[in-house]
């Protein structure tokens, strides 16, 4: 699609802030208002747009994306998207170790222990560490709480989050990522662990490391995405 306005605008609007294109506001996918909470993500959102050539990237609204799915999606039915990320926390990435004499485990206590020690200590909860493949459920109260946790969430993290959880495969790691001290790097070395342990042992694959970084970036963006939208 080639571009077809000239000038980008930020302005206040009922319940926050709006992108205009040549004065006009913008529509979600599902038509509504696209009003976001802060000024400082529709900014962001305003510089996809700015950033634009003759032709238009599709690609390139990582932002505007996770905003439309914000007010589309996760504003309409909320209880359905802690629905769909509940289950990250039911096989969260850091509760699955290797076997206890295996090298590997060792690296994972080292950056996994930490983190899931924390998330247990912020919010009161016991997570079952299991060795091995073998599925083991979680407490059920420590599900009821995470499940609180989530609802406490507006939904600009939700949408941040839903993100962030997938690609980490970890609600752990997902929630982490919205403390406003957060290191995202870090948090993405946590949850790509794996990749990088077998990368070390029988060298890394360029295909492997383009998809790592493109994974590391859609990571770090829907985190910048909640940090906006707080």
């Amino acid at each position: 699609m080639k571009r077809f306005y000239k000038q980008v605008t930020v302005e206040a609007a009922e319940g926050g802030f709006a992108v205009k294109l040549d004065g006009r506001a913008i529509r979600t996918v599902g038509k509504r208002t696209q009003v976001v909470p802060t000024h400082a993500l529709a900014e962001a959102m305003a510089a996809e747009w700015a950033g634009q050539g003759e032709e238009i990237d599709p690609q390139a609204f990582l932002f505007r994306d996770m905003a439309d799915y914000a007010i589309d999606v996760v504003a309409q039915d909320p209880a359905s998207v802690i629905g769909e990320l509940l289950p990250y926390a039911e096989t969260d990435t850091l509760c699955y170790r290797a076997e206890p004499d295996e090298a590997f485990a060792a690296r994972q206590r080292l950056m996994w222990e930490p983190l899931l020690a924390d998330a247990e200590t912020r919010l009161g909860v016991r997570f079952v560490r299991v060795s091995g493949i073998m599925h083991k459920p979680q407490p059920p109260e420590t599900l009821a709480r995470l499940k609180v946790e989530l609802e406490g969430l507006g939904a600009f993290q939700l949408a941040a989050l839903r993100n962030t959880a997938s690609l980490a495969a970890s609600l752990v790691l997902g929630l982490a990522t919205l403390r406003p001290d957060a290191d995202i790097d870090a948090l993405w070395d946590a949850a790509n662990l794996e990749e990088d342990w077998q990368a070390e042992l029988w060298g890394k694959d360029a295909e492997a490391m383009e998809r790592r970084e493109k994974r590391a970036a859609a990571f770090a963006a829907a985190a910048r995405f909640a940090a906006l939208a707080r």
